[in-house]
């Protein structure tokens, strides 16, 4: 069974998506807009490494409300003590989604540094004290299981291992300006201050 790639596995959670914050970054906050328009939305690609701290941020926040950070696995490890910080603030809301493509999609494609291991993110994320651990490789098994890894109480850790491969409407997407790509950004920036100062 061939690896899903990035866009499949979007489409699987945009599906199941109903009123959860997306924080989404790199090569996922680059094609989310595609699928999800949202005004509880928010993709940037700088600063590299954040997204799982603004998605704890928010998941303390607003505890009422469930939170799904779209991360890289070379984003991930440019911020590992943020997986130590979220298992010890253990917020019941926070999915955690990890796209593993062993490269950096963003700056041509150069291996990710420890992405032949392929277990060590999962590893790490169990060790730190993620309520909940899960891998998939195919569209299948995740589509099967997202509706309750986007339920279940967490946090909750999700490493998909997806194909480095782009197809060309994805290029398309990533390749965005800098201006387009800095836009996009403030208005996320503006959704999540209007959520974090909405009543409860």
């Amino acid at each position: 069974m061939s690896r899903m790639t990035t866009a499949q596995a979007l489409e699987i959670i945009d599906r199941h998506r109903t009123d959860e914050v997306v924080i989404a970054t790199m090569t996922a906050g680059s094609l989310w807009p595609q699928y999800s328009r949202s005004s509880r939305d928010f993709t940037h690609t700088a600063p590299m490494g954040s997204a799982p701290s603004i998605g704890l941020g928010v998941a303390l926040g607003r505890p009422d409300l469930r939170v799904i950070v779209l991360d890289g696995d070379g984003s991930l490890r440019m911020n590992l003590g943020v997986l130590v910080t979220v298992g010890q603030e253990a917020p019941p809301n926070l999915v955690h989604v990890v796209f593993e493509n062993g490269v950096y999609n963003l700056t041509g494609g150069q291996p990710v540094s420890g992405s032949d291991r392929p277990n060590t993110l999962v590893d790490i994320a169990r060790a730190t004290g993620y309520r909940n651990v899960h891998a998939f490789e195919d569209v299948e098994s995740l589509d099967l299981a997202m509706n309750d890894l986007l339920l279940a109480p967490g946090p909750t850790f999700v490493s998909l291992r997806v194909s480095p491969a782009l197809d060309i409407e994805q290029a398309r997407a990533v390749s965005r300006s800098p201006a387009a790509q800095a836009k996009q950004s403030r208005r996320g920036w503006k959704n999540l201050h209007t959520l974090l100062n909405s009543p409860t």
